[in-house]
């Protein structure tokens, strides 16, 4: 066997050993968005450029090509500039806004934008999967932050969704 242009036996021959992040644990607003959000983001970790190509690679296509994301210092402080997309650079923009602090806004050229919750990768599934829901709820009116800030009420969070004009989480 020639080592360099032959593939080991049982494996094919253009098979590469490259690792791709799982799919993103995301949520979406069915069709059209009416409040502050359009939905959740979970990612695993803090990197940025392992978690961004799997979220932008889960988005409908028709929704056009993701050319810059937006994200908070704080949640991301070690972003990159630029993170490398099949087929394309996607732009990175940090801020130190309050509003973007928990948030991703992902913009898709002239086609359009999602405003994306971004839950803390260490958070407990359960609290996560409440985020999920109520993030994507069309009635939710809750911004990314206050959502966030809620949730760590623990319980009780449930009465001050309602209280808020949320449908709260289930």
């Amino acid at each position: 066997m020639n080592p360099i242009t032959e593939p080991a036996e049982g494996t094919a021959p253009d098979e590469g050993h490259s690792y791709r992040m799982p799919m993103p644990r995301l949520r979406l607003t069915p069709d059209v968005s009416h409040g502050p959000l359009d939905g959740a983001w979970w990612p695993r970790c803090d990197a940025l450029e392992l978690e961004l190509p799997a979220l932008v690679g889960s988005l409908d296509p028709s929704s056009g090509t993701v050319t810059r994301v937006t994200v908070g210092t704080a949640a991301w402080p070690d972003a990159p500039r630029e993170v490398m997309a099949p087929g394309h650079v996607i732009e990175v923009v940090l801020t130190d806004s309050a509003a973007e602090e928990h948030a991703v806004t992902v913009d898709c050229g002239t086609v359009g934008r999602w405003e994306l919750l971004v839950i803390p990768p260490d958070e407990p599934a359960a609290v996560a999967a409440r985020l999920l829901t109520v993030a994507a709820d069309p009635g939710n009116p809750l911004s990314a932050p206050r959502l966030l800030a809620l949730a760590e009420n623990g319980p009780g969070g449930q009465d001050a969704w309602e209280s808020e004009g949320g449908a709260g989480p289930r």
